[in-house]
């Protein structure tokens, strides 16, 4: 299983961006799917998901801000909006293989991508 995240970059506080990860895998729509991120110095913080059924499940400090999503051509997407200093870190995309309701903790997902970066300055 391979995950590619793509879409970081720099922004001013305010702005947008969307994080895309392609998944090489056809288990892709039975198993839960969520990003994560790691600010310097800091744990890995779960911030969306979906589970098989399609219910999603945002961390409090990015709902109404960041909508994650999914489409039938292997690719997880997220839509960050109205961006915060604190949303800086690294974005990993992940994959579960034994489970359908997604959860924010990394003890959940197996198959982790290399992350990309997303740096956003006030």
């Amino acid at each position: 299983v391979r995950l590619v995240e793509s879409g970081g970059g720099s922004v001013q506080a305010g702005g947008s961006l969307k994080l895309s990860c392609e998944i090489s895998s056809d288990t892709f729509k039975r198993t839960a799917i969520a990003w994560f991120r790691q600010a310097p110095g800091k744990e890995y913080e779960g911030v969306a998901c979906i589970s098989t059924d399609k219910t999603l499940t945002y961390a409090d400090s990015v709902k109404g801000r960041f909508t994650v999503s999914r489409d039938d051509a292997h690719t997880l997407s997220l839509q960050m909006n109205s961006l915060k200093p604190e949303d800086t870190g690294r974005y990993f995309c992940s994959m579960s293989n034994l489970h359908g309701t997604c959860t924010l903790k990394t003890t959940s997902y197996r198959f982790w991508g290399q992350g990309t970066q997303v740096t956003v300055s006030s």
